[in-house]
């Protein structure tokens, strides 16, 4: 008896069945990694309750931690930004001698290992230069000390951030269209003119993004800060030295808790830098 003969598929629904199966092996790779970060905040939130993330976050020296964190991270954030901005439009609109070693230097902080960068301006401020030692200089000049006192926090922030705002603050100026600063120019503007009035204005949203972006890097950053401004209870600990003393001290529920509300915090400034891209695209 003969066979009925076997039905063909047609090239459109072998198409479709390849990209099935090409968007499943993909989802599978990417899933893997996305399980592990929601695996990890998973095993926080399981390792502590809501009575012992309260009772850790009531402790004073936390709850100086978490002031000194917001304060120290805003003023690196804002001084990334007043820094980012003309040096990222110099790279954005200029060709310049030495330009590719500015833009080679700029991104060292990002790629340097943390404690490297931490004891690089631990050995800066205790270099004399010319007989003169910077950190006694600044000591004498402005009445506070920089190392292992809270400007070190700020400072051991800004390096890191504001190599992150520079790029932020180029991707902007680069796809802002030189044209209309052009026009502006033509019609009787200075180049200073030019960029405050026209460049400016239309990089709100990058100036935004390189804000935010500076400020959580300020806040996760560790290796520096420990190096240079040392952890000091209620005078230089920051929320992500804390979690080094906690678990120091063997009060894992108390690092637990901090590192939770470090998360909350990444995730909401995550979300305002979503939210913020996905206006811009509307």
């Amino acid at each position: 008896m003969n066979q009925p003969p076997a039905p063909t598929l047609t090239p459109d629904v072998r198409r479709r069945r390849s990209d099935a199966v090409f968007f499943w092996v993909m989802s599978a790779i990417s899933g893997i990694f996305v399980l592990l970060i929601l695996l990890l905040i998973a095993a926080d939130v399981c390792f502590t309750s809501w009575s012992e993330f309260t009772a850790a976050l009531a402790k004073p020296e936390i709850q100086a931690a978490i002031r000194l964190t917001l304060l120290t991270c805003t003023v690196a954030a804002i001084a990334s930004v007043w820094v980012g901005t003309p040096l990222g439009y110099l790279l954005s609109r200029y060709k310049f001698p030495g330009r590719v070693l500015i833009d080679t230097l700029v991104d060292i902080p990002m790629v340097l290992p943390p404690l490297v960068l931490g004891l690089s301006l631990l050995i800066l401020f205790h270099t004399p230069i010319y007989g003169w030692e910077l950190e006694s200089g600044l000591k004498n000049q402005v009445g506070f000390p920089v190392t292992y006192h809270w400007p070190a926090v700020v400072l051991a922030q800004f390096t890191i951030a504001c190599a992150f705002a520079i790029r932020t603050m180029r991707v902007t100026f680069d796809q802002i269209d030189p044209r209309s600063e052009d026009v502006a120019r033509t019609l009787g503007c200075t180049r200073g003119q030019a960029f405050w009035q026209v460049a400016l204005p239309q990089a709100w949203r990058g100036i935004i993004a390189a804000t935010t972006i500076a400020w959580a890097r300020a806040l996760g950053e560790f290796g520096p800060i420990l190096v240079f401004a040392s952890a000091t209870r209620m005078q230089t600990e920051v929320l992500s030295t804390t979690v080094y003393l906690e678990i120091s001290a063997g009060e894992l529920d108390a690092a637990v808790a901090v590192s939770l509300l470090m998360v909350a915090i990444a995730v909401l400034v995550l979300l305002f830098l979503r939210l913020l891209n996905t206006r811009d695209a509307q």
